[in-house]
């Protein structure tokens, strides 16, 4: 259930409670006619009952009407009213009856019954037990008064199949309807995801306010989550920047020290410590950097050409193509020294492998740019591109170098919401492309 949307879960519930809803309307709208129905049939007995009583004579040795009632089908053969008389001294019925007798029932007062009728039919029949007057011979006579239920019961049936297709459309509304809350009452969340997609491409620095009183609890939880956030990486930035001061002055006291064998006769041991030295500086210096220079915006353009400037003056790219076509309006959201050192590891690289040229190109996709260095060198196998972008390795153990160029960038771009990929080009040589966002990452 977990996995189920919300969207989904409100439709099937209301699917349910509308179609529940629905048929106890069907039930109690169909009950409620058909006591309609039978109370008009009884009042209409009553009528005839009524005209009856009204009509009463003696003829023979019993009572019988006096006149035909007003309804034809009492006159009628099986016509689906009948009447009929019972008395101390005999019974007299309806034409209608012809041959069949009708159940009398028990009781004093005026009833209501389903009885059967002459053929076998379903009746409703009012049956009352009367006093007679002196005039018609005195005592009792119970009378009853009855007709066919199928036109009673066939008024219910059309009545429910006329009903059926009302039902249905408002059920199919009343759907449409529920689907249009579903939608707009959730339009909050959808609103929610686009601001925390809008947070995570810095797009926006808060949730802030404005949201209904069901999602601001939520909003204002992310806003805390973030200012937290916040806070714990600038105590992590000044134990970083004090961690780097804190190693400058051991540094220096190594270069004290080699100094002191250089001038002792132990050239290589000064050597080694210095070199040493050197790449330490190297990374302290570039966590001293990423702690400076956390928020910005740089020239992507100018700083690829001042990072080419730098490496064409190596010995490895003395006899090679340095190539910038970067256009000139294109501002990555890196501090122009994190990106400096960000393209110097990834250039470094293929100007160490390249055979005749490297070439830097860039464009704009969506709200993201994608930087390509490329060179013609011998390229990359597959199984080793996992392992050039781990930490510290090397695919040439016996060049210089510290390997850290290619994991450095990677942790820069990763830390600002970019990607780094490396394929093998058509024509020979690697492709590197960096994708990094436009906006400023927040």
């Amino acid at each position: 259930m977990r996995a189920i949307s919300l969207g989904l879960r409100l439709a099937l519930l209301g699917l349910v409670c509308i179609t529940l809803a629905l048929g106890v309307a069907f039930v109690g709208l169909s009950s409620l006619f058909n006591s309609h129905v039978e109370r008009r049939a009884e009042a209409e007995l009553t009528v005839h009952f009524d005209q009856l009583l009204g009509g009463l004579t003696v003829a023979g040795a019993g009572v019988t009407a006096g006149a035909p009632l007003s309804d034809p089908r009492f006159q009628r053969v099986y016509g689906g009213l009948y009447w009929q008389i019972d008395t101390a001294d005999g019974q007299s019925r309806s034409r209608s009856l012809w041959d069949g007798v009708l159940e009398t029932g028990e009781g004093r007062g005026p009833s209501f019954t389903r009885i059967s009728g002459p053929q076998g039919e379903d009746l409703l029949a009012r049956s009352q037990q009367i006093a007679l007057p002196a005039a018609l011979g005195g005592g009792a006579a119970r009378v009853v008064v009855a007709m066919d239920a199928a036109s009673i019961d066939a008024a219910g049936q059309e009545f429910i199949r006329d009903m059926l297709p009302y039902l249905l459309v408002l059920e199919l509304v009343l759907i449409a309807a529920g689907v249009a809350q579903i939608y707009l009452g959730l339009r909050p969340l959808q609103a929610l995801r686009t601001r925390v997609g809008h947070l995570r491409r810095g797009k926006a620095a808060r949730m802030g306010a404005g949201w209904p009183s069901e999602v601001q609890p939520l909003a204002a939880e992310v806003d805390a989550l973030l200012d937290q956030h916040e806070q714990e990486v600038r105590l992590a930035q000044h134990r970083a920047s004090d961690l780097a001061h804190g190693l400058k002055t051991p540094l220096q006291a190594l270069l004290g020290e080699a100094a002191r064998l250089d001038a002792s006769g132990q050239g290589q041991a000064a050597r080694s410590i210095n070199d040493l030295v050197a790449r330490m500086r190297r990374q302290v210096d570039f966590e001293l950097m990423r702690t400076r220079a956390q928020r910005g915006t740089s020239d992507l353009r100018k700083v690829a050409q001042g990072v080419l400037s730098v490496l064409a003056r190596v010995p490895e790219a003395e006899t090679l193509v340095l190539e910038n076509t970067i256009p000139a309006d294109l501002t990555v959201a890196l501090p122009p020294e994190e990106l400096a050192e960000l393209l110097g590891a990834i250039t470094e690289n293929a100007v160490r492998h390249a055979a005749a040229e490297v070439l830097l190109q860039a464009k704009a996709v969506g709200d993201q740019i994608a930087i390509t260095i490329c060179d013609d060198g011998p390229g990359l196998p597959d199984d080793q591109r996992e392992r050039l972008l781990a930490r510290g390795a090397r695919l040439d153990e016996s060049g210089e170098g510290s390997g850290l160029g290619l994991a450095i960038a990677q942790s820069i771009i990763a830390r600002r919401g970019g990607r780094l990929d490396l394929s093998n080009r058509p024509g020979g040589g690697l492709s590197v492309r960096l994708t990094l966002p436009i906006r400023q990452s927040r």
